[in-house]
């Protein structure tokens, strides 16, 4: 399943969707094709409030349902068949069902995650950014900071480079989405709290990281700023994309690849990070958990940083693309 969230105009300004996207290059909103199965059974208006509890047009809500909406979300595919392909397919009603996905506006998959955390699990990247010497400890533990979720954007939304900034750098990442509660969990079993997973752009304004973190405290301000952290553009859910297999990583800045890894040279891997954090914490539904930045995947390490203007594109194999221009930030 390739979850999306979608943007549509409504007489009362732009609504958020949530829907599937199909091999076609079609998105399914799921609440109105749930929906339609439900008015089969019972009247349109009971049908609409059953559809709002069970498959909520949310994607935080619908994770948080568990079973129940994996259950309603395969119901609706299967009662549209082969119509999920065709774009433009409606209701009994005439309510559009499906979309063409170059039609929409993707948002975040996760518009307002309930947390986002991040990791640095690359030795690669760690050795770069402090000159070989990596610290025993990292080795350890896999280290993670706290960013601000409220700070979320998606793919072709442009991320606005702070006055003076000369550093806007961007980080090559993938982030696990948590579905299912759970504390103290083991490597062997919290993969299967996991939703999905998606491609992270970790925005870093190194002249402010710079500075903070000799503080010795942060990263902070420098990762936390309105549109810095980019999340998208698709949740593929584990049965599609496995972790431990070898995904090519790559960015690209203007067309000009700057950026190439592979997800397999992770030293901590995601069920260590996700066990780690879950120590006497409860991981909650909605929690965005990033890897880190894989060897290579930034301008700090190739002492070179994209500029106003320049359009950043990152990759994950499997996981689609994140597409972005850098912009000056409003005065």
């Amino acid at each position: 399943m390739r979850y999306v969230t979608f943007q549509m105009p409504t007489p009362l300004g732009p609504q958020e969707r949530v829907g599937a996207l199909t091999p076609q290059g079609t998105v399914v909103d799921l609440n109105l094709a749930y929906r339609a199965v439900v008015s089969r059974r019972v009247d349109p208006s009971r049908a609409a409030r059953i559809a709002a509890e069970v498959l909520p047009a949310d994607l935080l809500l619908l994770l948080g349902n568990g079973s129940l909406g994996r259950d309603a979300v395969d119901e609706a595919l299967e009662a549209l068949g082969d119509r999920r392909a065709e774009a433009g397919s409606t209701d009994d009603e005439g309510t559009v069902l499906v979309h063409d996905l170059s039609g929409l506006r993707l948002l975040s998959p996760l518009p307002r995650p309930a947390s986002l955390r991040d990791c640095s699990a690359y030795e690669q990247h760690v050795a770069a950014a402090t000159k070989g010497n990596v610290p025993k400890r990292w080795y350890e533990m896999p280290a993670y900071y706290k960013g601000n979720p409220r700070t979320v954007i998606g793919t072709d939304v442009d991320v606005p480079v702070p006055s003076g900034s000369e550093k806007c750098d961007y980080e090559l990442e993938y982030a696990a989405v948590i579905g299912r509660c759970g504390a103290d969990l083991s490597e062997a079993e919290v993969l299967d709290h996991v939703a999905g997973y998606l491609v992270f752009n970790d925005v870093s304004v190194r002249d402010v990281q710079f500075r903070e973190m000799s503080i010795g405290l942060g990263p902070a301000k420098s990762k936390d700023l309105d549109g810095s952290n980019v999340l998208g553009p698709v949740l593929v859910t584990p049965d599609e994309w496995d972790p431990h297999a070898a995904h090519t990583m790559t960015a690209s800045v203007n067309g000009v690849r700057w950026s190439e890894g592979s997800t397999d040279s992770i030293y901590h891997p995601v069920e260590r990070i996700l066990a780690y954090i879950s120590r006497g914490e409860t991981l909650q539904v909605g929690d965005v958990i990033g890897t880190g930045t894989v060897g290579g995947g930034c301008g700090l390490e190739l002492g070179k940083y994209p500029q106003a203007g320049d359009v950043v594109e990152l990759e994950v194999e499997g996981l689609g693309r994140l597409r972005n221009r850098w912009s000056p930030a409003a005065p």
